[in-house]
């Protein structure tokens, strides 16, 4: 019998999406937290030097990944300046892909929508 995946079970299989991605843009990682709602997920340098803070967000389809909490990411953004860093957000929706009332399982198909790494901006208005 398939097993569903957890909430921490989704959020893994986002973040190794997301690190593959990371990973062909060329950041060194520093630092991966996996847990749920720790963050940052990811502290990544680029080629050149400048720190990058990543937020991964794994939700269920037809939910739409790319919507965040405008608020909490306001307070993220004043950490990341803080530390003088960069903030990118990556959104993964995951679905089964016979239906969308079904769960995601282990070991099984599932449908992915993933549209890249945004650039969150972190100067002051």
């Amino acid at each position: 019998m398939s097993k569903p995946l957890t909430p921490q079970e989704l959020h893994n299989l986002a973040m190794n999406h997301v690190g593959k991605d990371l990973e062909k843009r060329g950041f060194e990682f520093i630092a991966i937290n996996s847990k749920l709602k720790k963050h940052p997920q990811f502290v990544c340098i680029d080629a050149n030097k400048q720190y990058f803070f990543v937020i991964v967000k794994a939700v269920l389809l037809p939910d739409n990944a790319n919507n965040y909490d405008v608020v909490w990411m306001e307070s993220f953004k004043e950490h990341a300046r803080t530390n003088d860093a960069k903030v990118l957000y990556a959104g993964v929706g995951l679905g089964n892909p016979n239906g969308e009332s079904l769960p995601v399982f282990l070991d099984e198909e599932y449908l992915i929508e993933y549209n890249g790494i945004q650039v969150l901006e972190t100067n002051l208005n």
